[in-house]
Formats: C-alpha cells, structure tokens, sequence
C-alpha cells in the first residue's frame, strides 16, 4: 500500500539498505508503523541484503508509542496495538543479518527499546535524548521490552533508568550502555555504513547462529512472563491508566495554540 511508503523510507547502497522511519513529526510507534516495520524487516531478509540501517528524520529517531492513539481510540486499539509492538520488536531482534541503529536524535520508550534491538547503536552528537520512561507515563513494562533492555543495560542502571523514568543525554548514554557510540552529527550515516559493511564482512551463517544465541535467552525469558503480560495487557486498558497517559501529556507537551 501506498502508506507503507510514507512510513518508512528504503535506500539500498552496496548491499546496505537503509530504512528511515519518517512517520509524521517524530516516528511516533502505531499499529500502521508497527505492522510496515515487521514488513520491511522480512522483506529485508533476501540475499542481496547483506546488513540493514534504522534511522529515524528529523529531531527523532523515535518518540516512542503514539500515546495520542492510545488515549483517543481506547482499548480495542490498545489490545490490537500491544501485539503489533511485540511482533516488530521480535522481529527487529530475531533478524538474522547485522542491523544497526544510525540514532539521530530523540530515541524515547519504543524507540529506545528498538534501538537496544539492533546488534550496533550509534548516536548523534546534539541535544538528543534517550530513555525508557514507561513509568513515569504510568503504564506498565510489557515483557519482552523490558527483557530486551534487561539484556542490554546492568541492572543498577536498569533499574534507575525504569524507575525515574528519565531520559538521557548522549554521553550518559555511552557510559551506561544504551548506545555504543557517538559520532559528529555530519557524520551520522557515513559511519553506520561503516559499522554495517564490517558486521557484514563476517560469514553470514556464523552471524545470523550467533545473534540467534543472544536473542534465544531474551525470548524464553519474555515468554516465561506470559501470565504476567497478560495482566501487563490488562493494566494498559484500565481507565485509571488512560488518566495518567493523558496527565502526562498535558504536562509534557506544550499546549497548541487554537
């Protein structure tokens, strides 16, 4: 469809392809951009591609789930949206070629979390944040985010970055983990491409075992949380949770003028 299009950018160089969220101002996660993103990953999978490239336009990489969607279209977009985050998550993990984060900015909740995912982060000098601050929006961690970023962060940090609920700025980043390095803004995509032909220098078959070695644990250990999640699902759908999603937003986001 012509949507997807409009969602996600697709630019393949030397076997590399790029895939540039650009879905509205900031990449904001919704069942549209989830369900693209679990395409282009597949589709991503053909021989000719030896490594992948998510960035993000603009001031964001991404600012995390459309909480907006959340609120206004109620549960049933919430049950349906829930399955779509794990799905592309899964699959953005699971992807069986190098893939590399090229962060350009804001990587919030989601977006951070998709980070986290790929196999390599560099980020751009700026004023870019990044963080997981679920609790502070007060909604609960569903599993397989948080199992991802237990797997990425020591547990110190983990803890302090759930619990606050506070973003950081790239050089906090670096030193606890979220993001492997940082690189002048000019240079951002110059030196994922960089990374990504490296990665890709090594024989596909002992990659693609060897990242199914590191995600295995990380799903197993989401999956052993499933009666758990399932009140997680729940607790995202309780009008008290659509309370607090819209307090945050009204002290978070500058009012619009009418």
């Amino acid at each position: 469809s012509s949507r997807i299009a409009d969602m996600i950018e697709r630019k393949d160089t030397d076997g590399i392809r790029v895939l540039k969220l650009a879905h509205g101002k900031v990449s904001a996660m919704d069942i549209e951009l989830g369900e693209a993103l679990t395409r282009e990953i597949a589709d991503a999978a053909v021989p000719a591609i030896k490594a992948v490239i998510v960035t993000g336009s603009g001031s964001a990489f991404s600012a995390g789930v459309d909480l907006f969607r959340v609120v206004n279209d109620g549960p049933e977009y919430g049950r349906r949206f829930l399955p779509v985050l794990d799905e592309f998550l899964r699959a953005a993990l699971t992807f069986p070629k190098p893939m590399v984060a090229a962060i350009n900015g804001h990587a919030i909740a989601g977006g951070c979390i998709l980070a986290a995912c790929c196999d390599y982060r560099v980020m751009m000098e700026g004023n870019g944040r990044i963080g997981i601050p679920e609790l502070a929006v007060g909604v609960p961690f569903p599993a397989l985010p948080l199992q991802i970023m237990a797997a990425r962060l020591a547990d110190g940090p983990l803890r302090n970055l759930v619990f606050t609920g506070r973003t950081v700025q790239i050089d906090e980043a670096k030193a606890i983990g979220l993001i492997d390095e940082k690189c002048p803004s000019g240079m951002l995509l110059d030196r994922a491409m960089e990374v990504a032909q490296e990665l890709a220098t090594i024989p596909a078959g002992a990659f693609a075992l060897t990242k199914e070695a590191f995600s295995t644990p990380i799903l197993q250990r989401a999956a052993q949380f499933a009666d758990l999640n399932a009140r997680v699902v729940d607790a995202w759908m309780q009008q008290h949770t659509y309370d607090t999603i819209r307090a945050y937003l009204d002290k978070t986001i500058p009012k619009r003028n009418p």
